[in-house]
């Protein structure tokens, strides 16, 4: 009990993305559940996301001038040695000042000078790896970690197997039981009930090829009696918000209530990334994959693949979607048996209780 009422400084770092964002935050909320007289101090990259989504949850945060190098030939990677060493050195700083006990890295930019410091300081560190494909800033701090949680079995190539915790990823709590909400969520988008439901997300911004594969087979899915619920992302609501005007569609710049989104999907389309694949293990719906080829280590394909391999998706690529998707969608919704192997598969795959199985093993970290 002595261990409960302890105040702890706990730091976190994770950023760039709402992938890095959602899982670092969800972990601090859990701490604080746990422990809580303990201080919490998130460190991100300045002028991302993060700066603005870790106040909003409650929670300080420090910003680093720092990110990543792009593929192609820039410019800004000549700026790059320039902020590695500055951030570099306020890390340090941050890491003098606040004394934490304990450091945890969800991946982003900032995670790595701040937990390569901690490193130096002799901080325990615990880094979480979403995807089934390491980036490379988790790589180098893999070696020096002291837990690596993952959501993905088979990553003993990158990382020390002593080390290695499989965890999952943290999701939001309110999707473990979705097959309760499906009336409701019938009500809450207004559908019929003679009709499937096609759920399609492209991320929170968007994603364009998706979106314009939708809009190409609008005919496609009139001529198969389906109803379609559209989540076309910020970059491209004024392209797209016009088809809401379509019987049967309905298009979403967000969807606030993700919940409902997937009880009342009978077939999700969506990208790839770390977390979607792991809230939609748990929803366990059918899923066809259309994976970003423009994410560093082309993370979302092996993401994607991790899944369909055992026969628990359907994987498209983007260049493949003009030729195979009519094809394979076909086969998928006049296929009740394929709809609900898919399902059965892909929902054997769920690690339900990630965040709890993460905090533990930062309880283990704690002195």
């Amino acid at each position: 009990m002595e261990k409960r009422t302890k105040a702890y400084k706990i730091i976190l770092s994770g950023g760039g993305t709402g992938g890095h964002i959602y899982p670092a935050v969800a972990i601090a909320n859990e701490l604080k559940l746990r422990f809580p007289k303990a201080k919490f101090l998130f460190v991100g990259a300045k002028d991302r996301m993060e700066m603005e989504k870790v106040p909003q949850a409650g929670y300080a945060i420090k910003g680093l001038w720092i990110s990543g190098l792009q593929r192609s030939l820039s410019v800004k990677n000549l700026m790059f040695p320039f902020k590695l060493i500055s951030s570099l050195y306020n890390a340090y700083k941050i890491i003098l000042k606040f004394k934490p006990d304990v450091a945890i890295g969800t991946g982003g930019f900032a995670s790595g000078p701040l937990l390569q410091m901690a490193n130096l300081k002799s901080v325990p560190t615990l880094i979480q790896e979403q995807n089934s494909y390491p980036g490379i800033t988790n790589k180098l701090l893999g070696k020096r970690a002291n837990r690596i949680c993952v959501a993905y079995s088979g990553l003993e190539r990158f990382f020390p197997k002593n080390k290695i915790q499989l965890t999952g990823n943290p999701v939001r709590q309110d999707l473990l039981d979705i097959s309760s909400k499906v009336n409701e969520a019938k009500k809450f988008f207004n559908l019929k009930k003679d009709k499937k439901t096609v759920l399609v997300l492209g991320g929170s911004l968007g994603a364009k090829a998706i979106n314009e594969l939708i809009e190409k087979e609008l005919d496609y899915f009139k001529s198969n009696n389906i109803q379609v619920v559209w989540q076309c992302g910020k970059l491209y609501q004024e392209r797209f918000e016009k088809y809401s005007k379509v019987e049967d569609v309905q298009v979403h710049t967000f969807l606030n209530r993700m919940d409902l989104a997937y009880a009342a999907a009978d077939i999700i389309i969506s990208r790839a990334g770390a977390s979607s694949v792991s809230e939609l293990c748990i929803v366990g719906k059918p899923v066809v994959f259309v994976p970003s080829p423009y994410v560093a280590e082309d993370h979302q394909t092996k993401n994607a693949e991790a899944v369909s391999t055992k026969n628990a998706a359907i994987l498209i690529s983007q260049k493949e979607l003009d030729n195979r998707f009519e094809v394979q969608f076909s086969e998928l919704i006049n296929s009740e048996e394929k709809q609900q192997l898919l399902s059965r598969n892909i929902k054997e795959l769920a690690l339900v209780n990630a965040t709890k199985d993460i905090v533990n093993e930062v309880e283990k970290l704690l002195k």
